[in-house]
């Protein structure tokens, strides 16, 4: 876990050192910015069916993009979520000591409303863009004939016809590029001096993935301007 803290710590410097030059352009604009940008540390919780194959997971996220005023936004952003098996999601692969991990990696343009007071605000975004997902298997899977296409299967990229899983496929590793999309909102304080915050955000993903949605919300904490 400690190893895991320190990737994310690692990660969440790297993008404040990214945006601090996009600060410095906008740095006594107060509430006028024309800039906008955001870096936080991310919990993700699987809904529906890939709450069936996969645990609550982590990640970071940064984002920039530009202000028309107050309210109106356009942000863009990349995150990265990762994401652990569910107790049962490495079952049929009947594999002692098997592992795995599921990367999710997101490019999206948002748009973003925000009503803005002095210390306060709250905002609705939402948007789409490409979503990355990369699994990794501790050892080979190889699939047999005959075995019922179950979501485990789908999970982990391999290929399924008329329910049951194509045999001979050969896996430890899979990636799938796919269009999908978010939506949900935010809260945010006043950290120091204008133009600085710190926001709390809970949005909804849906990714139309190989044979099973991928489907999660995730809560962003972090600070923006």
């Amino acid at each position: 876990m400690r190893h895991r803290i320190q990737i994310a710590l690692e990660i969440a410097l790297i993008m404040l050192a990214w945006l601090s030059p996009l600060s410095a352009q906008d740095y006594d604009c107060e509430d006028e910015c024309r800039i906008n940008s955001n870096v936080g540390m991310v919990v993700n919780e699987p809904l529906n069916t890939t709450g069936q194959v996969a645990s609550t997971g982590w990640g970071a996220t940064a984002g920039a993009g530009y202000n028309f005023n107050k309210r109106n936004a356009l942000v863009g952003e990349f995150m990265w979520n990762r994401i652990y098996p569910a107790s049962k999601s490495l079952q049929p692969f009947q594999s002692s000591n098997l592992d795995g991990t599921s990367d999710i990696y997101m490019v999206t343009g948002n748009y973003r409303f925000e009503l803005r007071g002095r210390l306060f605000g709250a905002y609705l975004i939402g948007g789409g863009g490409l979503y990355i997902h990369h699994t990794i298997l501790s050892a080979t899977i190889t699939s047999t004939s005959g075995t019922a296409c179950t979501s485990p299967w789908l999970w982990w990229g391999f290929t399924c016809t008329s329910g049951t899983v194509d045999a001979g496929q050969t896996l430890t590793k899979s990636t799938s590029i796919v269009p999908g999309g978010n939506v949900g909102g935010g809260i945010t304080f006043r950290a120091g001096p204008a133009p600085y915050r710190l926001y709390v955000e809970a949005r909804y993903h849906y990714v139309p993935t190989n044979g099973i949605s991928t489907q999660f919300v995730a809560i962003a904490f972090g600070g923006r301007f």
